[in-house]
């Protein structure tokens, strides 16, 4: 795997931990109510709390799978990753905001492209 492809493939693990932190942690946070457009008081609803943490974990897990791929320079289990996460980007951009597939998916997309270099 080249190394243009295990950066970039590390820094969508990085943003996913970003992610996670914020929707398992950080969850009724300034900067969440920021990133999410989702008011402080509907972050503190035990409901939405709750949808957030476990979608933490998630974006977590995808995280650590992603890390141990590239650390391990296993190129197709990288490339599939990385599919993960611009699929879930897509689905994100059509049901939510448009912007979320370059937001989200911006990085993986470019990653899975180098992998083809």
């Amino acid at each position: 795997m080249n190394i243009l492809t295990t950066v970039i493939a590390s820094l969508v693990a990085l943003e996913h931990l970003y992610i996670m932190y914020l929707e398992t942690f950080a969850t009724s946070s300034k900067n969440t109510s920021r990133v999410f457009g989702i008011s402080i008081d509907k972050l503190k609803d035990k409901n939405i709390s709750t949808l957030l943490k476990n979608q933490g974990a998630y974006n977590g897990l995808i995280a650590i799978f992603l890390l141990f791929a590239v650390s391990q320079q296993y190129v197709l289990l990288t490339r599939l990753f990385l599919v993960y996460v611009i699929l879930v980007a897509s689905f994100g951009a059509v049901t939510s905001k448009p912007s979320i597939i370059i937001k989200q998916g911006g990085l993986a997309i470019l990653g899975l492209i180098c992998s083809y270099l």
